[in-house]
């Protein structure tokens, strides 16, 4: 999967995600972890980092708050699949 300035290259044992600007440059490895064994090894990568941002997000620390708004970067919890499902029948 290729985004501009985002490639997604998975591997056998670990996935590598490339992001290039003409700014930056950067490659961020994912691979199998004590939080992560719970997804296929198809959605490793999106499992690691959802949990990631989710852990971090959560420790409330004004510095990686300050950094993520600096960058722009902002996260989200979405609910899961069964969540929304149980919501959708309350909401019934």
């Amino acid at each position: 999967m290729t985004t501009p300035g985002l490639d997604i290259i998975p591997g056998n044992d670990m996935t590598r995600i490339r992001a290039v600007c003409e700014h930056q440059r950067g490659l961020i490895y994912v691979v199998p972890a004590e939080r992560s064994w719970v997804c296929d090894k198809e959605y490793l990568p999106a499992h690691a980092l959802a949990g990631f941002f989710r852990e971090l997000t959560a420790l409330k620390s004004k510095e990686v708050e300050g950094l993520m708004q600096q960058w722009g970067i902002y996260f989200r919890q979405l609910p899961t699949e069964q969540e929304s499902t149980e919501a959708e029948a309350v909401e019934s």
